[in-house]
C-alpha cells in the first residue's frame, strides 16, 4: 500500500476542498488554502521519492500553475482535470507521468467506448488512468462526472473495474459522499475494489488518521493505495505528513 500524494490546484492555487461543493458560478466550500507554491509541494513529494501522486485542475485557470507543479518534478505526478484525447500527448510531453480521465470519456452518462478507443491510440494504455470516483445511489455507486455534480449510468463494480482495465494501468476513484470531510473511509468501496479491481487502483475520501490507513491496508488486502487531502498537516490538517510517509515506509 503506497501513500500518492497530490496538489489539488483552483484559481492556480494549492486548495483542499469539498469536491462536491464545485460548481460553475459558486464558491466551492474550501476547507485550506496554500501559502506554499505548486511547486513546492512537488518538489517536497520528490524529495520523499513518493512517485505516482497527481496535480489535479479543479476547473479553468490552473494550467499555468499545473505547468509549474509538474516542471519542478518532471515524471513524478500525473495530470488530471479536462483532460482530453486532443490534449493528453501535450501534458505527458509537459513532463506529466501518466494522464487522468474522467468527464470527457462520457457520452449520454455513459461511458463512450469510441472516446476511450481514441485516448489508447492516442497514447497507449500504460500512460492512462481512468477516474471512477462515484456516489451512492439506490444502493449502489455510479461514477459521478461533471465535478462530481452528475451521477452516471456506469456503477463501480467488478463488471466495470475488469471492463475498464482492458484501457487503462491505473484507477483514481474518490469516495465523493465522505471525501473532504474526514469523517472515516468508506469500507464498503475499498473492499469493491480490492476484490474485483485487476490493476492498480489509489482510493482517497475520508481518511483522517493513521488508524484509518491501518483499516484499509486490511480491508483492501495492502493492494489499495491511497491519497490524502484536508486531513494531512500540509493542507492544515491534523494528520502530520511525516507519519504517513513512515507508515508505508
Amino acid at each position: 500500500m503506497k501513500f500518492r500524494p497530490c496538489i489539488d490546484l483552483h484559481n492556480g492555487v494549492v486548495k483542499q476542498i469539498v469536491g462536491s461543493s464545485l460548481s460553475d458560478g459558486y464558491e466551492p466550500q474550501t476547507n485550506f488554502t496554500a501559502e506554499n507554491s505548486p511547486a513546492w509541494f512537488a518538489k517536497t513529494y520528490a524529495a520523499d521519492k513518493l512517485t505516482g501522486g497527481h496535480v489535479i485542475k479543479l476547473g479553468p485557470g490552473n494550467d499555468d500553475a499545473a505547468h509549474k507543479a509538474l516542471a519542478a518534478w518532471p515524471g513524478g505526478l500525473q495530470i488530471g482535470g479536462g483532460i482530453t484525447a486532443e490534449n493528453a500527448a501535450a501534458w505527458l510531453q509537459s513532463g506529466a507521468s501518466k494522464v487522468i480521465v474522467t468527464s470527457w470519456l462520457f457520452t449520454n452518462d455513459e461511458i463512450d467506448d469510441l472516446k476511450l478507443n481514441q485516448l489508447v491510440r492516442e497514447i497507449g494504455k500504460e500512460n492512462i488512468v481512468i477516474d471512477l470516483s462515484c456516489r451512492i445511489k439506490d444502493g449502489r455507486y455510479h461514477v459521478v462526472t461533471n465535478r462530481w455534480q452528475t451521477f452516471s449510468q456506469t456503477l463501480v463494480n467488478g463488471d466495470t473495474l475488469n471492463e475498464m482495465s482492458h484501457y487503462a494501468s491505473e484507477f483514481l476513484i474518490h469516495g465523493v459522499d465522505v471525501e473532504g470531510k474526514q469523517a472515516g473511509i468508506d469500507q464498503p468501496l475499498i473492499e469493491i475494489l480490492a476484490t474485483h479491481s485487476p490493476i492498480p487502483c489509489v482510493y482517497a475520501g475520508g481518511i483522517s488518521s493513521i488508524n484509518d490507513l491501518t483499516k484499509m491496508q486490511s480491508i483492501g488486502n495492502g493492494r489499495i493505495d491511497f491519497t490524502i487531502g484536508s486531513a494531512l498537516d500540509l493542507f492544515g490538517g491534523s494528520l502530520p505528513y511525516r507519519e504517513v510517509v513512515a507508515f508505508c515506509d
